[in-house]
C-alpha cells in the first residue's frame, strides 16, 4: 500500500516540486540554500555569530543592549533565501504541512531549553487576525513540537486583548511601542504558566519585541523561567 501511494503521491520537497527520499523534507538544492543556524551563537535570541564555537555563553550585540525578559533563546534557521519562503509559504500560504518539518527541525534546537516542569507557549494572534488567516502558524508548530518532545502545549495561555499594526517595516522603537501591554495571560489559564517553565514558539524573530510582551505576560502570570524558540531569526547581512 505505502509502495502504491508513494507511485500516485510521490515525496517532494517541501520549498519546491523537487523529488526528494521522505515526506516533509528538502530536496538537495533547497537544503544546501537554506541556512540552518549552527556554531557559536547569541544565548539569549539565538542569531549566529562570527568566530569558532564556543562553549559559553555569549551575547550579541543587540542582547547586550536590549533587556530580554526571557532566559535563552534558540532559532533554527537564518529569515532569509529559503528559510524566508518557508516561514511566508506557512504563514501566510496556507502551507500548514510545513509545520511537520518545522517541528521536526524545532524539536532538535529545543534540547537544551526543555526542563522537567516545561510547558509550550506559542505566540498568541488577535482573534481579527485569527479568524482572517484561519489558524496561527505558532500554535500549529507549537503542537507539533510538543508530541515530538512529549511535552505538554497550552495554545491559549496568552492572549492579544487588543490588536496591533503590523511590525513590518516599522523600526525596533516602533515595534516595542505598539506590543506594549498588547498580550496578557489568558485568565483562565494562568494556572498552567505558575511556578513552571514556559517554552514560547513563534515563527520569527526580527526586534524580539512580540517575544518581549510574550515572557513578560509570562512572568506576569507567574512563570518561573521563559525561554524562547523561533523557527527563523532576522540576520544583519542575511
Amino acid at each position: 500500500m505505502q509502495s502504491l501511494i508513494r507511485v500516485i503521491y510521490p515525496a517532494q520537497c517541501v520549498a519546491c516540486d523537487a523529488g526528494t527520499e521522505d515526506d516533509f523534507g528538502l530536496c538537495g538544492a533547497c537544503w544546501r540554500d537554506t541556512d540552518f543556524i549552527s556554531g557559536t551563537i547569541c544565548d539569549k535570541c539565538g542569531v549566529p555569530l562570527p568566530g569558532d564555537f564556543v562553549d559559553a555563553d555569549v551575547y550579541c550585540d543587540d542582547c547586550m543592549t536590549i533587556a530580554r525578559p526571557w532566559d535563552r533563546g534558540r532559532a533554527v534557521l537564518a529569515y532569509a533565501g529559503v528559510g524566508r519562503k518557508l516561514v511566508l509559504q506557512l504563514k501566510h500560504g496556507d502551507r500548514t504541512d510545513l509545520a511537520q518539518p518545522a517541528g521536526r527541525w524545532l524539536a532538535r534546537q529545543a534540547k537544551d531549553l526543555i526542563r522537567p516542569d516545561t510547558v509550550i507557549v506559542p505566540v498568541p494572534l488577535h482573534w481579527v487576525r485569527l479568524l482572517r488567516r484561519r489558524f496561527n502558524q505558532a500554535a500549529i508548530m507549537a503542537n507539533v513540537l510538543g508530541k515530538l518532545l512529549d511535552v505538554p502545549v497550552c495554545p491559549d495561555a496568552l492572549v492579544r486583548p487588543r490588536p496591533t499594526r503590523s511590525l513590518d517595516h516599522r523600526s525596533r522603537d516602533a515595534r516595542f511601542a505598539t506590543l506594549q501591554g498588547a498580550i496578557k495571560p489568558h485568565p483562565k489559564r494562568a494556572s498552567e504558566i505558575a511556578g513552571r517553565s514556559v517554552l514560547l514558539v513563534d515563527d520569527v524573530m526580527t526586534s524580539g519585541a512580540t517575544l518581549a510582551a510574550c515572557a513578560d505576560a509570562c512572568v506576569a502570570a507567574g512563570a518561573n523561567h521563559v525561554d524562547v524558540l523561533t523557527l527563523a531569526r532576522a540576520v544583519k547581512d542575511a
